[in-house]
Formats: C-alpha cells, structure tokens, sequence
C-alpha cells in the first residue's frame, strides 16, 4: 500500500472504441440493428486490437458490461464495411470468450494476420511459450473448430474460461477439445491450455468440474473416432455464478 507522501502510479487511460460511422446512417434499419447489437454499450467497449483498410475495419473488442452476465462471452469481434457514396455499411458481430478466437473470425473475414496483434498493455500477458503456442494456433486454425460451450468466470479468486471445441472434421483428432484459460491475479499473468475429449458428455463434464473446483488433469489430445454432438446436450450443468472484477 502506498504511503500518503508516495505519488500515486500513472494509470494508463482505458481507449475507447470508434466505429467512424457519422453521415452512414441512410439505411435507418441496419444502423438500429448495429445500436442494439454493437453500440448500445460503445462506452462499455475497449479496444482490444483493430484495424483498419480502406472500407473495412476489424475489431477485438472487450465488453466490460458483459461481466453482469455470469459465464457469458466478454470478447467481441466486430467487421465493418462502409459505402460512403450510399452513405451506410454493412457488419458482421461475434461474442466470443477468448481473444485468439476474435482474431482468427477477423482474419476469415479479410483482415491481414499480422495487422491484428492484440495491445500488450490491455490484459494479463502470456505466462509461457505453452500459452503463445495454443493462442498463436487458435488464430490460424480457428475455422476448423466450432464453439460448442463456453463459461467466463471473472471470479477474483478464481479468474478462468473454459470453451468446449468440436473438430468440423469429424476424423480429426479428439473432435472434442477443451481449451482454458486461467488468470494468475498476483502475477497478472495468463496461462492457456487444451485438452482432448471423445464425447460432448466427457468434454462439458471437465468444464462444469472445473468451474466447481472438482477437476482432474485435462486429458492429452489423442486420436478419437468419429464423434457428434448428443441429442439434447446443449450446454455443462449450471456452474456456481461467479464475482465480478474485470
């Protein structure tokens, strides 16, 4: 704790995100569909990574009023196309829980890979090369994958995210993959780790484990026949809710 005769550390000002849209209203229809999708909570948006060419603009955005929302996605992805001889423009939005996933939807859109780095000082930075491996590898090959479950937990004793994948090849290896990301508050800090499953059933079972504090090792990804999701299997049992600190 400081003393009373010590400054107080230079915090760095949270950015805020600009969609450059004025005079691109004439299509009154889409730019109250992308108010209520996007830009009702503009003030609640940090610029994670963006970019920028010509018409087109790319955004990893955090979503700080998604943490009233226990285990929902606080990333969000967001391609913008304007057309300033129609004055209007077209988008596309995805909540996702993780960075990497934001980035890799990015650049299945048109961005160019490396123009979409995240900010260093937004967030906990990587832990280890483990972590820089899996992340870098989520930005590449994220379309061979499809977001089954997902749980965000900004609990401060336990800040975690849990995804449940499913191999959109269905010989792939482990078609069901877990990947969790853990936040280390004192080391400010994050690790990222991937685990391999045959089943949904295996998969969200490890994450609603997880959440409760009853989980074993992640299993190594192996090579799993051909899976599918369950009948009826929509999402993990109903973890404990979570606090609210990011």
């Amino acid at each position: 704790m400081l003393s009373p005769t010590e400054p107080a550390p230079v915090r760095k000002s949270v950015p805020h995100v600009d969609f450059e849209l004025n005079d691109l209203d004439s299509d009154e229809e889409r730019y109250l569909d992308f108010y209520r999708k996007v830009a009702v909570q503009e003030d609640m948006l940090v610029p994670l990574a963006e970019h920028h060419d010509g018409p087109n603009s790319y955004y990893v955005l955090f979503d700080r009023a998604a943490t009233w929302g226990p285990g929902m996605p606080q990333i969000l992805a967001v391609h913008l196309q304007r057309d300033h001889e129609k004055q209007t423009f077209s988008f596309e939005q995805a909540p996702l829980p993780l960075p990497a996933m934001a980035q890799s939807w990015l650049i299945h859109r048109g961005c160019p890979p490396d123009a979409i780095s995240l900010d260093p000082d937004m967030g906990p930075p990587p832990e280890d090369e483990a972590t820089r491996a899996l992340e870098r590898r989520l930005v590449s090959d994220g379309d061979r994958y499809a977001t089954g479950y997902s749980y965000t937990s900004d609990d401060p004793d336990d800040m975690v995210i849990v995804v449940v994948l499913q191999a959109r090849d269905e010989q792939a290896p482990s078609p069901f993959r877990v990947v969790v990301e853990e936040v280390d508050t004192e080391r400010w800090t994050h690790t990222l780790r991937e685990g391999g499953f045959d089943t949904a059933e295996e998969a969200l079972q490890w994450c609603d484990d997880r959440l409760t504090g009853e989980d074993g090792p992640l299993p190594p990804v192996r090579p799993a026949a051909a899976a599918s999701w369950p009948a009826g299997v929509a999402k993990a049992p109903a973890p404990r809710p979570s606090g609210r600190s990011r």
